[in-house]
């Protein structure tokens, strides 16, 4: 699934667009490289999010359609 629609679809951001923008950015790591917003989330992927002074490091356990599951690593 694409890192944008993935985020979008997690609700770990709220619209497509912004998941797009901010990955685009650089501002998103998958297994420590920077990804683009167009880039494969697969199970086992681990994501690094910075929102301003804020960094969220989130494990993928499991996707499969509409339902997406990860956890705070």
């Amino acid at each position: 699934m694409r890192l944008d629609k993935y985020l979008k679809v997690s609700r770990i951001i709220k619209r497509r667009t912004v998941a797009k923008e901010i990955a685009d950015q650089g501002r998103i790591d998958i297994n420590g490289k920077t990804a683009k917003s167009s880039n494969d989330v697969k199970t086992g992927d681990e994501l690094t999010i910075r929102f301003g002074n804020k960094t969220s490091v989130l494990k993928v356990e499991r996707h499969f359609g509409p339902s997406c599951v990860y956890t705070r690593a």
